[in-house]
Formats: C-alpha cells, structure tokens, sequence
C-alpha cells in the first residue's frame, strides 16, 4: 500500500533546501522500496503571489489527504506590507491548526564533529541531546481576542490571549512523558507559574499526569530560569515540555548549542501521526538563491518524517548515517565551516548525502 508525501517548498531558500532533501527521499523510496507517492502545492509568500493567499483551499486539502508532509519555510521582507491575516506565516499557522498538529518534536543533539562550531565550550555542550515538546496549536500564537485598538486617548494598543486548556495540556503533556520514557526518563516542564495562571493550570496538570508515569522524573523550571540553565548547563535536560511561545524561543536557543540552527530538524504530530516536518530555521531571504543554505536539517527531519509518520526506521536511520559520515568527511556549509572544513554549496551537500547513502 503506497503513502502519500507533500512537498511544500515554500519561500526564500525553502525551494533550494527541499530541492535536497526531496533527492535523498526519493533516493531511500527506491532503496527501500517505501512505494511513496509525491505531490507539491503552494504555501506562504510563493501562494501569496499566485493566489493572493497564504494558505490556499487546495493546498490544504492536499495536506489532508497526505501521510506526511515535507515544508522548507515561510516568509520574507517581500510580504511584510500585507495586513496580518495574509502575511506567509498566516499559512504555517493555518496547516498546523487546519491538520491539528498540536505536538512539536525538535530535537536538539550535538554531532560530536561540530563541537567546535557551537558558541559554547565543548565540554559544555559535548554529548548534548535533547528533545523539546512544544505545544503548537493553542497559547499567544493562537488565542483570542487579539488585535489593535485605539482607546479613549487616542493611543494605539495592541492585545493577545494567552489562554490554554486542560485537555490541551494534557494531550501535550502525554506525549512529553511518553517520549521522556523511551529516553532516560526525565522531563522538565517549563512555564511562568510565578506570574501567569494559564500556566499554574499548566503545572497542576503536569503534576496530575506524572502519577501515571512513577518511572518518569518530573521537575519544573520557570521559563527564564529555563534559558539561563541551556546556556549554563545545558546537559542537565533530556527532554522539554513547555507552551507555544516558550517553546519558541528556547528550541531557537538550543539549536545554537549545537553548532547552527541549520542542522536542527523537527516534526509537528496529530493525534494520528500524521506530521508536518520542517527545518528549524526560517526562509533566510538574504542569502535565498546564493546556493550556501544548509540542507541538512531539512534533510534529517526527512529521517523524522520516515521514523514518525511513514514507520520506516530503517531508512530514517541510514539518513541519519549518512549525514554523520558527511560530517566525518569534513564537508561544511557556510553555517558550520571550520578551520580544518572544506566548504560546500548546498546542492553539494546534498549530493555528498546521496552519495553517503
């Protein structure tokens, strides 16, 4: 029985970056005889400028039908004069609640020959792998009302929701602990309790749920307190469960742990494993085109892709090989060159994966 992968390449270096990955998918689809089925769809500024949408009807019904979908970015500079609901990133945001892809996996592990390309100390950051969970459907991003207004005096407010429920946290708080079991059993939970009731709510339920995991150990850590202790000691974690907007920004900061944010993939799941599967980076506009974008976090959240949603571990782990004797070989993007690196262009990355495979 065949499965069904989206591309949606999306803005910026998206197109040049899911150029790659699409190659080395396609490769292990006929190494390993996955029988995949392939279709792309607009999404972002590139739908903007064909349909006047971020999100067209057809590409999110394309989405749906999917078993996985594979997305390179959103946004640029081009679209920043559009009013808020037609901006690119309106799209993201539409396929993650439009397929309810609540849960966000982004892993974050040093590859011991970037040691020297992270911003910390190796033997801070030597053996480094963690996995942040971050809500993704509900908080800020999503709650209303939101908007501006213009009170009494004549000044202009702008206003969000910062709201979550029960069941939400509960759902994501699941696949946390389940995820810390299958590790090394511990979980952090992450929030603002000192300040913000949505997330006093947030810390009960998490204490309610570890009753059902004894072997999992569960501790708490304010937000702030979060991001001083990922650049102090940042292997005391293993895995992370927090709110959309601190998910946010602490995957961005643990990202640079490891070297560059181009080399961190991540999946957003529904309740049915299907998953949408993207770099951790943006559209990078300003070297969009210049061929010296870093495909391999696109293509490792191929290998996430293959291992969550299509169930071929196999492949996804000869990904993930291949990626590592890359390294071993010393081919560097622009991101993560070093001094005994030799630099390479993004199709050439990409190639040196195909050929490691």
């Amino acid at each position: 029985m065949s499965q069904s992968v989206l591309l949606l390449p999306g803005d910026g270096i998206g197109p040049e970056i899911v150029a790659e990955a699409d190659k080395v998918l396609r490769k292990v689809n006929d190494t390993f005889d996955l029988n995949l089925d392939f279709d792309t769809a607009l999404v972002g500024g590139a739908a903007i400028d064909a349909t006047g949408g971020p999100l067209p009807k057809e590409t999110l019904d394309k989405a749906r039908k999917a078993d996985a979908i594979l997305l390179g970015a959103v946004g640029g500079p081009k679209w920043d004069h559009l009013e808020m609901a037609l901006r690119p990133e309106k799209g993201l945001l539409g396929l993650r609640s439009g397929l309810e892809l609540f849960a966000n996996l982004r892993p974050a592990i040093l590859y011991p020959q970037l040691a020297s390309a992270s911003s910390l100390k190796p033997e801070v950051v030597s053996g480094l792998d963690i996995l942040i969970v971050r809500e993704l459907t509900g908080g800020i991003y999503f709650g209303q009302p939101r908007g501006e207004r213009v009170l009494e005096n004549g000044e202009r407010q702008g206003f969000n929701t910062y709201v979550y429920s029960e069941s939400e946290i509960r759902r994501i708080g699941r696949v946390a602990f389940e995820a810390a079991r299958q590790r090394n059993g511990k979980l952090c939970s992450v929030d603002k309790a000192n300040v913000l009731e949505v997330t006093v709510l947030w810390r009960e339920v998490m204490n309610e749920l570890a009753r059902d995991y004894p072997e999992v150990e569960l501790s708490h850590m304010y937000v702030d307190n979060a991001a001083m202790q990922l650049v102090r000691a940042p292997k005391q974690f293993d895995v992370i469960v927090t709110g959309n907007m601190f998910g946010d920004i602490l995957s961005d900061e643990a990202a640079m742990l490891t070297g560059s944010i181009g080399m961190l993939p991540s999946a957003a799941l529904n309740s049915e494993k299907q998953g949408m599967y993207e770099p951790c980076h943006g559209s990078a506009p300003d070297i969009a085109g210049q061929g010296i974008a870093n495909p391999l976090a696109t293509i490792l959240s191929v290998a996430m892709m293959l291992r969550y949603s299509l169930k071929a571990e196999e492949a996804a782990c000869a990904i993930e090989a291949a990626v590592s004797s890359v390294l071993d070989q010393g081919l560097r993007t622009a991101d993560i060159m070093s001094a005994d690196g030799r630099r390479v262009s993004t199709r050439e990355m990409g190639e040196a994966v195909l050929a490691a495979l």
